[in-house]
Order: structure tokens, then C-alpha cells, then sequence
């Protein structure tokens, strides 16, 4: 993972300074390439330790096309608690009350994630991000009304025109962007926002292209799910992974991460970790968590950092 230790310091070094919508400022450059081939083992970052457990959970979220953070908390994933709760902090004029990231803050959140998990219909109301990545992918409208699945589009056209060129999945939906910016919960529309499928020599690659992306927090997240999602599509279509490509448009590291960027890139890559995934699912949608094990990872420790929201 040298390419990704090369990605922050490539920011620091010629990225701008700039103001942007959550206050904090970021520095920032415009345009950037990773490679990740997938036979040589699994990116997930070994310079800090990164819950696997979250990005297998919030895939397979994605792919029930859930939108509501209950299936999340419910199996103790919480990294998208911050916005429907700042949504309901805001609607009920607690903000100044509990100051984001405070101790009051933190403890009145715990009781807000375990009233998600205890009652559906404030579940319902405050649970919901809106149309995000899951209704995009499994249910994207048509003019006309008509829902789109486009992961199961996906699938059956790598099995029966493996050499299209347009073997795509969109989450960039421009009739919902709207619908996001005036609900309750200001969730930020989809940031990983188009990929693409390519087969060569028997391997099956994916291409991303992130409009929007956090360098120290949203990134090692974004390599380790969409490669996972590329090993899962190439099982479920017979065939091997190849690479996964990873294209950015506002590559940014926050002001208030610059710390624990240093020390990050103070530490050493060490060797990747495999990623066994039970050989019997031929189905995109029929993975469970369960069907996943993560061996050889031995990270350094987690480094923590506030989610600008």
C-alpha cells in the first residue's frame, strides 16, 4: 500500500488550500490514478488498522439496496451515524445544546443509535439517508417510474457480453440530488459515484471514479470495498480478479487531519492480507458476512480522526 502513503504526501506537497461546506478547509488537489492488482493480495491498509468488518457490512448494505442505518448499528457498524444524527440534533434545536464531538455530545449520540436500533418508527423517520448508494444501485428511477437495478444489469451482461463497453453503474442519480439536499438528513450525495466493469484474459477489473473523497478517513475504506465488490462480481461471473482502478476527482485530505496524516506516513507498508470468500456463491445478492475471512493482516494501530459532516 506504498501507493496509497504516496497519494497523502502527493496532497501535502501540491495540494491548495481551500474553504469548503463543512467548515473546516481542506487541502486539496484535482485529479489522481491508483492501480490495485487483486492477485497480489487484498488493499486493505496495513499502516493503520482498518475495520473490516464495516466495509464487508456496509457493502452488503449496498447491495440489499438499504438506505436506513438500522440494518448498520443493528450489526454494530456506526460510520454513518453522524448524519442522521445531526439531522435529528438539528431538527430539535440541540446543536448549541450538544457540540459536535463533546462529551455530551457523544453520550446524548449513543442514546440516540440505541433508539434506532429499539424503535422502528423513529428508526424509520431518522434511520433513513435518503437516495443514497443502495437505492442507486438496486433501484435507480426511470422518467417513467420505473425502478433500475443496475447491479443485477451488471451481472447478467458479464456472463452473456463480457466484452461490453457498458458494463456501468451510476450512483450519480441528477432528478434524486435535489430530493438529498432538502431532507432531514443531509447525507452528501454519492461521492464514489460511477464504476466500471472490463474483462481481459479471463480477469474481470473495476474502474471508480470518486468525485469527492477524504484521503485519511473515506479512501482506505473506498480501495478495500470496491475491491472487495470486484472479487464478489468476478466469482459471481466466473472469473478471475484482475485489477481495480481507482480514479479521483477532489482528492483531499482535512485541515484537522493533517496530524494524523504525519503520523501515518511516518510508518511502514508492510505485506497484504488475503481475502477468502466462500467459493459456492455464484450470485452477487446471496453473500452474507459469513462468507468472508480476512487472513494475514497484521495492521498497525488504528489512528482516530472526526468525520467532517
Amino acid at each position: 500500500m506504498r501507493q496509497y502513503l504516496d497519494l497523502l504526501q502527493h496532497i501535502l506537497d501540491n495540494g491548495t488550500d481551500k474553504t469548503d461546506r463543512t467548515g473546516i478547509g481542506t487541502r486539496s488537489v484535482f485529479g489522481y490514478q491508483m492501480r490495485f492488482d487483486l492477485s497480489k493480495g487484498f488493499p486493505l491498509l496495513t499502516t493503520k488498522k482498518v475495520n473490516i468488518k464495516s466495509i464487508i457490512y456496509e457493502l452488503l448494505w449496498f447491495l440489499k439496496g438499504d438506505t436506513n442505518i438500522k440494518f448498520l448499528v443493528d450489526n454494530g457498524v456506526h460510520i454513518w451515524d453522524e448524519w442522521p444524527y445531526q439531522g435529528w440534533l438539528k431538527s430539535e434545536k440541540l446543536e448549541e445544546r450538544y457540540p459536535m464531538y463533546s462529551d455530551s455530545w457523544k453520550e446524548q449520540k449513543k442514546e440516540f443509535i440505541e433508539r434506532i436500533k429499539a424503535d422502528d418508527v423513529f428508526a424509520k423517520e431518522w434511520g433513513d439517508l435518503g437516495p443514497v448508494y443502495g437505492k442507486q444501485w438496486t433501484a435507480w428511477e426511470a422518467s417513467d417510474g420505473t425502478k433500475i437495478n443496475q447491479i443485477a444489469i451488471a451481472q447478467d451482461t458479464l456472463r452473456n457480453k463480457p466484452n461490453s463497453r457498458r458494463i456501468i453503474v451510476s450512483g450519480w442519480n441528477i432528478g434524486d440530488l435535489e430530493k438529498q439536499v432538502q431532507s432531514k438528513i443531509a447525507a452528501p450525495p454519492p461521492c464514489h459515484t460511477i464504476f466500471q466493469f472490463n474483462v481481459a484474459n479471463d480477469k474481470l477489473s473495476c474502474q471508480l471514479y470518486q468525485r469527492s473523497a477524504d484521503s485519511f478517513l473515506g479512501v482506505p475504506f473506498n480501495i478495500a470495498s470496491y475491491a472487495l465488490l470486484t472479487m464478489m462480481m468476478a466469482q459471481a461471473t466466473g472469473f478471475q480478479p484482475g485489477d481495480f482502478v481507482h480514479t479521483f476527482g477532489d482528492l483531499h485530505i482535512y485541515k484537522n487531519h493533517f496530524n494524523q496524516v504525519k503520523e501515518q506516513l511516518s510508518r511502514t507498508p508492510k505485506n497484504l492480507s488475503t481475502m477468502k470468500i466462500r467459493p459456492d456463491v455464484k450470485d452477487i445478492f446471496n453473500f452474507t458476512f459469513e462468507d468472508f475471512e480476512l487472513t494475514g493482516y497484521d495492521p498497525d494501530p488504528a489512528i482516530k480522526a472526526p468525520i467532517a459532516v
